[in-house]
């Protein structure tokens, strides 16, 4: 089932079925709750399947992958433990596609190319390339298109090999092409409301029951800072606080 939205007919659910439910993320909102106890898509997301289908109780809603907190796009969930179980193991043998689209700063010279690293975690929830592999770092593959280049910017696409913390992030910096907005990774300036121009534009899986392949993809969002040729009606709001207004009353914590 497609064509439904989340709330408010500004946000889209691209999936729904007994088994998946496929949802977009606004850059600002937690994927999931952490320990300052905000809201998250997660809880959104549960307290969304309550309200349509009328559940008493708990609902069941399993998280496959996340994004970062300032990072927009699409994020799958599943609603039975065994799709979740299924789908963790397309994630972890990387047989599911994941598509990003990022603005860098800086003009890249290359058109097209691969990136592979070792990273670490540091303090501070940050990550860190190394030069060789060590007991505790990871390696992180991904591949990238150019798209387009303007103005000292360059808008790349990115296809995600390995699921790494901040993975994207980190390895642009790296080789000198932070993110635009992403001050903790190098970039000169944050963006207006601390989100970072990167966006989780495609994911392509196969159905945990059906066993056929599904593909699915956002719309960029409104303001993103790259011209577009699509309709503006066709744009997604970017950020939580465009959204968190449209939730009902009641649905989040302290929602009066």
């Amino acid at each position: 089932m497609s064509g439904d939205y989340f709330f408010h007919p500004s946000w889209p659910v691209f999936y729904r079925d007994n088994h998946l439910l496929v949802l977009y993320k606004p850059a600002g909102l937690l994927t999931q709750s952490d320990e300052t106890r905000e809201p998250s898509l997660l809880d959104l997301g549960k307290a969304w399947i309550k309200e349509i289908y009328g559940k008493p109780g708990s609902v069941y809603l399993g998280m496959i992958h996340r994004l970062d907190r300032p990072v927009g796009g699409i994020v799958l969930f599943c609603r039975t433990s065994k799709a979740a179980a299924r789908m963790s193991a397309q994630i972890r043998t990387e047989s599911a596609e994941k598509y990003y689209l990022a603005v860098l700063e800086g003009e890249l010279k290359e058109n097209s190319g691969r990136l592979i690293n070792f990273l670490e975690r540091r303090e501070k929830r940050s990550s860190m390339v190394v030069p060789e592999k060590t007991s505790t770092s990871q390696e992180a593959r991904l591949e990238f298109e150019v798209l387009g280049k303007l103005e000292g910017r360059t808008l790349v696409r990115v296809k995600l090999e390995t699921g790494r913390h901040h993975q994207i992030r980190v390895q642009f910096a790296h080789i000198g092409y932070p993110i635009l907005g992403d001050l903790r990774y190098g970039a000169p300036a944050p963006l207006p409301q601390k989100q970072i121009a990167l966006f989780a534009k495609e994911l392509v899986i196969i159905h945990p029951v059906r066993g056929e392949k599904m593909s699915f993809s956002s719309p960029v969002p409104c303001s993103w800072p790259w011209p577009t040729s699509g309709p503006i009606e066709h744009c997604v709001p970017w950020n939580w606080r465009e959204l968190e207004k449209v939730i009902p009353p009641g649905v989040l914590p302290n929602n009066p």
